[in-house]
Order: C-alpha cells, then sequence, then structure tokens
C-alpha cells in the first residue's frame, strides 16, 4: 500500500504563516490604549554599576581611597556640597558638574552607618555626536533615609570628603 505523502502548497503555507503572524499581533497588542494599564512604583532590580561598586569599596576602605580615573557616566564628580541647616536633616543639596551635552543629569547615594556616599550621574544625548565638552554644574537635592547626624558625606569620584555630619 502506498504512502499518501501531504504536500503543502506554497501559498497555503504563505497563508498559515499570515494568519498565525495576525494572531500574535492581536495577542501582542491587546494591552495598548487600555485606560488601566499596571505600573510599578518600585525600581526593578539591578545588577550592581560602577556607582554601587564605588560605594561599596569606599565604605570598605575608608578613609584610603583614591579618585577613579577618568569620567564614567555614574561617577562624575560634584563641585561641592551645602551643609543642611540642622544636624538631625534628611537632606543635602549637592552642585553636580556634568558635561552640557547631557541629556540628564543627577546625583546617586549610598549610605551606611558611618558615610553617606554621593556622586554625580550624566547621560549624553547622542553618544556619536559631537559636543564641545563644556563643563556645566547644576543643583541636585540628596534625600536621606536617615538623618546626616555625624556621617561624613563623601564624592564617590573623587573620595573627597564634602561634608562632616
Amino acid at each position: 500500500m502506498p504512502h499518501t505523502v501531504h504536500r503543502i502548497r506554497p501559498r497555503t503555507r504563505a497563508t498559515a504563516l499570515a494568519v498565525s503572524l495576525a494572531a500574535a499581533g492581536a495577542v501582542a497588542l491587546s494591552g495598548c490604549g487600555r485606560a488601566t494599564q499596571a505600573v510599578h512604583t518600585s525600581p526593578p532590580q539591578h545588577a550592581p554599576d560602577a556607582f554601587d561598586q564605588r560605594a561599596a569599596q569606599i565604605v570598605r576602605d575608608w578613609p584610603k581611597v583614591s579618585p577613579v580615573p577618568g569620567r564614567q557616566e555614574a561617577l562624575l564628580p560634584l563641585a561641592g556640597a551645602e551643609r543642611p541647616k540642622s544636624p538631625d536633616a534628611r537632606e543635602f543639596t549637592v552642585t553636580v558638574g556634568h558635561s552640557a551635552c547631557d541629556a540628564g543629569y543627577g546625583a546617586r547615594v549610598r549610605e551606611s552607618k558611618e558615610l553617606v556616599v554621593v556622586s554625580g550621574w550624566g547621560r549624553k544625548k547622542n553618544p556619536k555626536g559631537m559636543c564641545t565638552e563644556q563643563l556645566a554644574t547644576d543643583q541636585a537635592k540628596i534625600r536621606l533615609d536617615g538623618p546626616l547626624a555625624g556621617r561624613t558625606v563623601v564624592d564617590a569620584a573623587t573620595g573627597k570628603r564634602l561634608l562632616t555630619g
């Protein structure tokens, strides 16, 4: 008895593919345009970056800390810090030095029992584009989980003491 071989014609295969893609697209797009979408209030967990690694190193090796060589987007040196009005303050201001070509900039903080490690960060608009490389400075507020209360504020990029609480 001969075996029956079913051959799929190219047109049938193309039609089946088109139907499959349309169904997948409908499933993928089903969440778009709805009035209620889930939004997470906490940031996603990420692998430790240059700032996280540097802050851990400073906390471990303080006060024997050297500056970080070169410019890193996650470790920009700070131009200074304003002393808070009270030692129990949970907020102070730092001056972030960043590129005039940065699309975004700010400051990050990592707290320990004895130290508050702070760094500026910047993100270039277009890493391949031209930039004048002039320095811009802007202020950024640092909010702490606990009062400054005697802790030392350290610039992560330079390893220098900015404030003694």
